[in-house]
């Protein structure tokens, strides 16, 4: 946390300044395009909803991606295995987005004109399945980004999009065909849509597929373990 953060109170509020500003520009520009947001009636909520589900997955990924590698001292330690430093950021950086989420919607629900009943099962589902995507894709690439850098140059490139696939400022089930049934391939599309249903108990969401969610997570997880675990030397850097 001190590595992360700092020892100071600023690092901890940056780490819920950066999605509000993110939150706050989104609903500021869709305000004067659209009169009302896709659900609900709060243009806030709506882009609060989307875009910290999908932090789910990406400040996940991002932290725990160079995990090996930002802390190679600490694995002179006979104690300290590469897997240590894996779980050490995946959970600081889960327990980081779920009090962000919990210190920013707390409030935007509060004000709502009309109060909503928040739903924790599909929140903990869409929570718990892009963090298990992000940790299964995370424990491939500490060890690739190593073997092979042009990948992890590739890997931004190709990640970077996702936060325009993914649904976070739509709903994929408006979207005309065959759109719609591309998006919906993105695994990261349907953490927003459970995450989403916590909180609209309207939201159907029919193209949902908890299944599909589940399966490509648990395929990412299983890869990443094995890749991470057949990989000692290159991970101790021998």
């Amino acid at each position: 946390m001190s590595t992360r953060f700092g020892r100071k109170p600023g690092g901890y509020v940056w780490a819920i300044l950066d999605p509000l500003a993110h939150i706050a520009f989104l609903s500021i520009i869709f305000m004067g395009i659209a009169r009302h947001p896709p659900l609900g009636s709060s243009f806030i909520m709506f882009f609060a909803t989307g875009y910290i589900g999908f932090q789910f997955y990406q400040a996940v990924a991002s932290y725990v991606n160079t995990a090996v590698k930002s802390n190679r001292s600490l694995l002179s330690y006979p104690n300290v295995a590469p897997i240590d430093t894996i779980f050490a950021r995946y959970i600081l950086q889960f327990a980081t987005t779920a009090v962000v989420s919990i210190t920013l919607l707390s409030p935007i629900v509060a004000t709502l004109k009309h109060p909503i009943e928040v739903n924790w099962i599909p929140l903990f589902e869409g929570a718990v399945s892009g963090s298990m995507l992000a940790l299964g894709i995370a424990f491939a690439n500490n060890v690739l980004f190593q073997q092979f850098p042009l990948y992890e140059k590739l890997f931004e490139i190709i990640n970077r999009p996702l936060f325009m696939l993914s649904g976070v400022f739509y709903l994929p089930d408006m979207l005309p065909h065959p759109m719609r049934e591309i998006i919906l391939l993105n695994p990261v599309s349907h953490v927003i849509m459970s995450f989403r249903k916590g909180f609209y108990s309207e939201y159907r969401a029919p193209g949902y597929d908890p299944g599909y969610l589940f399966l490509v997570a648990s395929i990412a997880l299983f890869a990443g373990l094995c890749i991470f675990t057949s990989s000692r030397r290159v991970l101790r850097g021998r």
